[in-house]
């Protein structure tokens, strides 16, 4: 066992709350935007989505860590959250075909982290107050120290991330003798967005997030994926004037999280930031036309904003929690995108046909 577990640690929210605990990972100082997520597995996969990048995660689940690591079972190169907090944290793992324990792989990572700690509480505050910043140090215990640091944290409002995260040069994937030519823009995509389109037949691209829309167009891809990805979407101006751009030809576009928001802004929306976001894998969502309830995994602390939505923009689904839009289609092109997670990494595969609607629509075109 790692001589790091069992240390002090000590969590202090921007709001003055303080908890103290036990190390986990590396011991060090982090910062980040903290949220909790709601599910009940897949923490690794979790853990490597570029989508939380900035963040910090408290964990409902009351075990982490009891199934350890496969090297496989990642969504990213790295770990991408800046920090955990958890109640029960395991060294010891159970599951045979696990390359290592959850700790040793923090450590490996650099990731800092803390255990022990009352993590309902710190959820209650969460959902009372909204999302705000915390940090996380297992070198000092000095609060007054720490608030001065935490002072200095970057909010997430306002903060462009994408870029952080996205390749920085192009890449493929999938079989190149593919009948269907994607191009995929880069914003912190998930691996299975990737595993899933080769297994529809397609021959990927995968762009950095800068990409222009003219180098995009000149790939002549049959469709245009827009990633999942970390951070406000607002900042990324970048990537709204090259979806703006797509969008005024015949080419198909499909959008997930990040890439589900600015192609709303892309056609003309705004986006909010949400009081504390949805993260977890037990989120109701229904589709509009049909009635049907999915449940669904998630990701974000941005929305599509109801307010300022033009006419041009058809909501096609809505979070059961709280009605915000997880879903919307643009009228009189080939462009649709969901909010939530669909390629289901960790579960549950309820809206996966995403992927075959545009296929389909690419098949048409």
């Amino acid at each position: 066992m790692d001589k790091s577990i069992g240390s002090k640690a000590i969590l202090v929210l921007e709001d003055g709350s303080s908890f103290t605990g036990k190390a986990i990972g590396k011991i060090g100082t982090t910062t980040g935007e903290i949220c909790f997520n709601t599910g009940m597995t897949g923490y690794q996969e979790v853990f490597t989505d570029p989508s939380y990048f900035g963040q910090i995660i408290v964990t409902t689940s009351n075990h982490i860590g009891n199934y350890g690591v496969k090297n496989e079972e990642v969504e990213s190169d790295d770990i991408r959250i800046n920090g955990l907090v958890c109640k029960k944290f395991s060294q010891v793992y159970s599951r045979n075909l696990a390359d290592s324990s959850l700790n040793d792989f923090f450590i490996d990572k650099n990731l800092v982290g803390i255990a022990e700690v009352d993590t309902r509480e710190i959820v209650r505050s969460i959902r009372s107050k909204g999302a705000m910043n915390c940090i996380i140090s297992s070198e000092t215990m000095d609060v007054e120290e720490l608030k001065g640091k935490l002072s200095q944290a970057p909010s997430m409002d306002g903060l462009e991330l994408a870029t952080k995260v996205s390749s920085t040069e192009a890449y493929f994937f999938g079989d190149p003798n593919a009948s269907k030519k994607v191009a995929v823009l880069d914003l912190g995509v998930k691996k299975n967005i990737l595993r899933l389109l080769a297994d529809r037949g397609c021959d990927i691209t995968v762009v950095p997030a800068t990409t222009p829309a003219a180098d995009v167009l000149a790939m002549k891809p049959d469709g245009v994926f827009l990633s999942n990805g970390p951070g406000d979407p607002e900042p990324c101006d970048y990537a709204i004037d090259s979806i703006r751009e797509i969008l005024g030809t015949p080419t198909p576009v499909f959008g997930i999280c990040l890439g589900h928001q600015l192609l709303g802004l892309a056609s003309g929306a705004r986006t909010m930031k949400m009081k504390f976001g949805h993260h977890g894998a037990n989120h109701p969502v229904q589709n509009l036309a049909n009635g049907r309830v999915y449940i669904t995994s998630q990701n974000h602390g941005f929305a599509i904003d109801e307010d300022e939505l033009p006419d041009s923009l058809e909501v096609t689904h809505r979070s059961l929690f709280d009605q915000t839009i997880q879903g919307i289609r643009l009228k009189g092109h080939p462009a649709f995108s969901f909010q939530g997670h669909p390629e289901a990494s960790p579960g549950p595969h309820d809206i996966i046909d995403l992927f075959d609607q545009f296929i389909e629509l690419m098949e048409a075109a």
